[in-house]
């Protein structure tokens, strides 16, 4: 009997074998989520290239998973935990939210799967957080209790956001006239890029070119256009001063680690912008939050390492 762990994104969902004993992943297949109508439809395309009968899945998502009915935020997926357990014969179902996973996984990371930027050495035991932008934008923080890392899973990433500039503030009025609520997520997302350009079009009296998040990066970084490339620095600069609220909330002097598909993809330019600098811009609290280390994690499925963890705690104890 196979045990079987899932990342699922807003854009695409990556399945692995687990083995329980050693957590080891093989098997590894990614499919994009548009492809198919239902979850169930890509679990049973996965189940078919495997031998063996699968009846363990844990499976990490981005969205609230603590009611029978699952409905993902940022795609149109929505099942019921009861009726995909017995369509796909599971002695054992296990929905967590993606960050909840890839969380879990950051005890885990080795060395080179992750780059620090900034900060002291992590206290051991310390609470950690956790976050990314992606598709949206997950947020958890994770504690230690005795021998076990417990997650701790929220929705923080649809909190309003908070400003520290005047420039910030513009973009933020304009975007409440056109969303009403802010939340972070508008702004440190895949969309978010659009958000704050077509907001600096407005407040230099330009009408925007781009209209798609990779065309506003490609814009940036191939140096065509000054207002793209201001974008990625706010969006950089919001997302420090977001890290340092989060590290603030639980004194997570275990570090802060920036997970999520998108800020990888420009890690040169990231560890050179205002980051670490607005991470710990907090007046009066500026020294402490220069003692805690961010990093980046560079591990190519976290996700999947982080439902490894969770399926085993779970099915071990």
């Amino acid at each position: 009997m196979l045990a079987v762990v899932g990342d699922i994104g807003g854009t695409n969902i990556r399945l692995a074998v687990c083995n329980i004993k050693n957590g080891e992943l093989s098997q590894l297949r990614e499919y994009s989520c548009a492809q198919f109508i239902t979850l169930d439809a890509v679990l049973v395309q996965y189940f078919s290239t495997l031998r063996d009968t699968v009846k363990y899945l844990c499976l990490g998502i981005a969205c609230p998973v603590e009611d029978d009915a699952v409905i993902m935020t940022n795609f149109s997926w929505q099942f019921s935990k009861k009726a995909l357990k017995e369509k796909l014969q599971l002695n054992a179902l296990y929905l967590i939210n993606d960050y909840t996973a890839i969380s879990l996984a950051v005890p885990f990371l080795k060395e080179n799967e992750q780059l620090q930027i900034g900060g002291g050495a992590i206290k051991e035991g310390a609470p950690k957080a956790v976050f990314g932008p992606g598709t949206g934008l997950g947020v958890a923080h994770l504690i230690q209790i005795k021998n076990k890392w417990l997650s701790l899973k929220g929705e923080g990433g649809h909190a309003s956001l908070s400003v520290n500039n005047r420039e910030q503030a513009d973009i933020l009025l304009l975007l409440q006239d056109q969303y009403g609520h802010v939340s972070t997520e508008r702004v440190l997302s895949g969309q978010g890029f659009v958000n704050i350009y077509h907001s600096l079009c407005r407040l230099s009296g330009k009408s925007p070119e781009f209209y798609e998040p990779q065309q506003v990066t490609t814009a940036a970084f191939s140096q065509k256009c000054p207002l793209a490339l201001h974008s990625i620095e706010v969006f950089c600069q919001i997302m420090g001063a977001f890290a340092g609220d989060l590290a603030l909330n639980l004194a997570c002097f275990g570090g802060v680690y920036i997970a999520g598909g998108i800020v990888p993809r420009f890690s040169e330019f990231f560890i050179k912008s205002d980051f670490r600098q607005c991470f710990e811009n907090k007046g009066r609290f500026k020294p402490y939050l220069r003692a805690i280390p961010t990093f980046l994690i560079i591990h190519e499925n976290p996700g999947l390492l982080g439902a490894s963890v969770y399926l085993r705690q779970e099915t071990l104890e």
